[in-house]
């Protein structure tokens, strides 16, 4: 049964595939912290529900963004 409901787009989905951004917590860089002030200024929290695909897009999103700010 597709009970979750993803943030971004709005699908539904299983609740077994919920992803939220506490996943990037064990990524190297950028580190946690970072991401979660970054999401913040984006309005989204750590324990909201995303879809594999629109979490894989914010994945490369804040990589990108935390590139452009290092350099």
């Amino acid at each position: 049964m597709k009970n979750a409901q993803c943030k971004k787009c709005l699908n539904k989905f299983n609740e077994k595939d919920i992803y939220t951004i506490q996943q990037f917590q064990y990524r190297k860089n950028p580190p946690y912290e970072w991401t979660k002030e970054f999401f913040i200024t984006l309005k989204i929290g750590e324990w909201d529900s995303f879809c594999e695909k629109c979490i894989t897009e914010y994945a490369k999103i804040s990589n990108k963004t935390w590139k452009n700010d290092v350099n």
